[in-house]
């Protein structure tokens, strides 16, 4: 081998070499996690707090935030949570959950019934039992359709009876006294309980006058199924052939010879003396 190719060889090498070391210094340069520089905190449930939960020092705490800014309705300062009154969780969190303005009480203010109402929305009271009642399984929060069940005359005075869709996707906020969204289990009552349905001040009326036009079922919904379309109202005549009714015809009978054919004949007996004669009259 000729000197000028060992020394073309030798350079090559080294300059690979030293563009190798060069590339890996960049990469490590460009890839070294930064450290995460917190710049504010969060306050978050130090434990499980159940609706109705008073907020103190004890069962709140704050945590390192990294963001550009807090979420909407968070806390900054456990002081910022506490300074203005007593503040009363209505929706019940698990420990490291963040503190929303959402689910607690404005400061001083009661948990009660009427702080869980969305703006514009009243609370209405349903009576139903364990069945009417999804067995006990419709729990605060979930979301249910309210289902109308009459009874009504049709034609040739024959009892019908019909289901109807009253409203669709409302929201449950109470079973009874029991506002908790979170229990610990479902219970089946063997007697009648409430329910408390948050609606529109139009809707309220509707459900209040159904209550005494029949009886009101619940139907429970998936929570993000959202509404559907109007339902149709159910008769009996849709639950198949065998409970279909026959009506009686609407049209009169004008032929005096169809009424007699439908007409009831009686045998009539008459003695003159000791004659018997016997006579069939058409009764109407």
């Amino acid at each position: 081998m000729r000197r000028s190719n060992l020394i073309i060889l030798v350079l090559a090498l080294v300059m690979g070499s030293v563009a190798a070391l060069m590339a890996r210094s960049w990469i490590d340069r460009h890839t070294t996690a930064q450290p995460v520089v917190s710049t504010a905190s969060i306050v978050v449930a130090a434990a499980q707090l159940p609706f109705g939960t008073v907020l103190s020092e004890n069962n709140i705490s704050e945590i390192p935030w990294a963001g550009a800014q807090l979420p909407e309705g968070a806390f900054a300062k456990k002081i910022d949570l506490l300074k203005d009154g007593r503040r009363i969780v209505l929706t019940a969190m698990e420990k490291s959950e963040m503190i929303l303005r959402p689910k607690v009480t404005a400061p001083g203010q009661r948990a009660s019934l009427s702080v869980l109402l969305d703006e514009g929305q009243r609370a209405v009271t349903v009576r139903v039992d364990d069945i009417k009642g999804v067995a006990g399984f419709i729990l605060p929060g979930d979301r249910v359709d309210v289902v109308l069940l009459r009874t009504e005359t049709s034609r040739g005075n024959q009892p019908e009876n019909s289901a109807d869709v009253l409203l669709e996707y409302v929201k449950v906020l109470a079973i009874d006294q029991l506002l908790n969204d979170r229990p610990d289990q479902p219970t089946v009552a063997t007697v009648a309980k409430a329910v408390t349905l948050q609606v529109s001040p139009e809707q309220a009326q509707k459900v209040l006058l159904a209550g005494n036009v029949g009886k009101l079922s619940l139907v429970l919904r998936q929570p993000a199924e959202g509404p559907t379309a109007e339902a149709r109202r159910i008769t009996e005549s849709d639950l198949g052939p065998g409970f279909a009714r026959r009506e009686a015809s609407a049209s009169p009978i004008s032929s005096p010879i169809l009424q007699a054919v439908k007409s009831d004949t009686v045998k009539v007996t008459i003695f003159h003396g000791f004659d018997e004669k016997k006579y069939n009259v058409i009764h109407q």
